[in-house]
């Protein structure tokens, strides 16, 4: 009997996904579980595992198209029968038919799956939406979902008065992205027809309508005055010259991009540094590190104390764990720090959740583990979700000063830049200390200058009190 394969809901924030390559083609067996497919989110890159073992019949949706969550993308024989489900092109001949007849979904597997999660969301840095779950402690080590509900939801008609023509369209399917941007032109989506799966209204047909409304503007109301219009970026080759060469886009480097223009273009940015003086660091550190490696097995890195310091400092300025309500402050009663990790397919930002209940050791056990995996792809869901607060060790790179980008849609990012000897002026001699830049990116809307200012003091004062006598413990 022929199934259909749905793409599986893995979170409530996270509404479509798009295909990015096929691990198994039409005629191909596959075995329950067998990985199928690669779909990248806004938060993860994961393998989807077939729920069900049979002949791959044919692939609904191809490389490189977003879906949303819950439609159908495939086909498997699971050699048990005749096929009882109607395929998506017979429904649509159906639909295209004088009298359409409903449509009946067909069933979907009931047993739940296991996702594994390859990579996370890379950022420049990314995250998670400001209204979404928290992970929540002791959460299993591979979360088991559920396929989406058979139930199809109520197909509603929209008119498009502009066009005159009508579009079927499931309710509630809309993009966070589309509705930030109807929402932000006071649109109402109905009166826009939509091009995607089942007449789903796409960010492109947003886009249209509002120049098709801009146009009908010019025409029935010309300014009085002249306008002068931006100009339009120049548009890419069709071939790259002789000295060039064009890499076409990943689905995790384009949405790299889009994450970055949100950053920037929502939230506005400001910057600060500091110099920190963690001589007295250094040695505690140069003391540990050895016994710390035989004794723990992971190494014992400036990182884990910065962490410490930014979790403590985070608790007395709460304002830095918070995000941006439109009307109202969100302040977070839980203190998520994500850690920037260069994994193969760019940048990623895992979270250690309560981080604040954790010791210094915890924190560089919680660090080792979540790099590894990052960069080895084998994350989970939730341990890209949740984040408040972002930490970028950039001082591993090399890097000394930094202008980093908030994780939408957090308050504020830190850098810890890397660690030099310098000359320093104390009590009037010169002085060869050991010391550390810290750079702060934060939301003007959430913090002025005076609380960004008291909390990096936080974090510098707590990490020139590290010496000898600190607990790793």
């Amino acid at each position: 009997m022929a199934q259909l394969i749905e793409l599986p809901h893995v979170g409530e924030s996270v509404v479509e996904g798009t295909i990015g390559k096929w691990l198994k083609q039409p005629g191909d067996h596959v075995e329950r579980y067998d990985p199928l497919v690669e779909v990248v989110t806004d938060k993860v890159t994961m393998e989807v595992p077939s729920p069900v073992a049979g002949e791959l019949l044919r692939i609904i949706a191809q490389e490189g198209e977003t879906v949303p969550m819950g439609a159908p993308i495939a086909e498997v024989d699971d050699g048990s029968g005749p096929a009882t489900s109607e395929s998506p092109a017979a429904s649509a001949s159906q639909a295209t038919a004088p009298t359409p007849a409903p449509v009946q979904a067909s069933p979907s597997p009931s047993t739940p799956t296991s996702y594994l999660i390859m990579d996370a969301r890379p950022v420049g840095p990314t995250g998670g939406s400001a209204v979404e779950a928290q992970s929540q402690e002791g959460a299993e080590a591979t979360a088991e979902l559920a396929p989406a509900s058979t139930v199809p939801p109520a197909v509603i008609r929209a008119v498009d008065q502009d066009r005159g023509t009508s579009v079927e369209r499931a309710p509630n399917r809309l993009s966070p992205a589309v509705r930030r941007l109807a929402a932000e032109h006071n649109l109402d989506v109905d009166r826009i027809a939509g091009t995607g799966m089942g007449g789903r209204v796409t960010r492109n047909d947003v886009l249209r309508y509002l120049e098709q409304q801009t146009a009908t503007f010019a025409t029935a109301a010309p300014p009085t005055a002249p306008i002068i219009p931006a100009p339009a970026p120049a548009a890419a080759p069709a071939t790259p010259a002789a000295d060039e060469e064009r890499v076409a886009l990943t689905p995790v480097r384009r949405m790299i991009a889009d994450a970055m223009v949100r950053s920037v273009t929502q939230i506005p940015h400001a910057w600060s540094m500091v110099e920190v003086d963690i001589t007295e660091l250094v040695g505690l550190r140069n003391r540990e590190r050895d016994r710390f490696r035989a004794r723990e097995g992971v190494n014992l890195t400036y990182l884990p104390f910065a962490l410490k310091a930014v979790a403590s400092a985070l608790k007395d300025n709460p304002t830095m764990n918070a995000s941006w309500g439109d009307d109202c402050i969100i302040l977070k009663r839980r203190i998520n720090l994500g850690i920037a990790v260069a994994a193969p397919t760019g940048l990623v930002v895992p979270v250690i959740h309560d981080a604040d209940r954790l010791s210094i050791a915890g924190l560089a056990h919680a660090v080792a583990d979540l790099s590894e995996r990052a960069r080895g792809g084998t994350l989970r869901l939730d341990d890209v979700q949740g984040g408040t607060f972002t930490v970028n060790n950039t001082g591993a790179l090399g890097s000394v000063l930094g202008g980093p980008i908030i994780n939408y849609p957090q308050a504020g990012i830190l850098t810890t830049e890397a660690v030099q000897q310098r000359p320093v002026v104390i009590n009037d001699a010169i002085a060869i200390r050991w010391m550390m830049n810290l750079c702060l990116s934060f939301d003007h809307r959430i913090n002025d200058g005076a609380e960004s200012g008291a909390f990096m003091q936080s974090v510098k004062a707590r990490l020139e009190a590290m010496d000898g006598d600190t607990p790793i413990y």
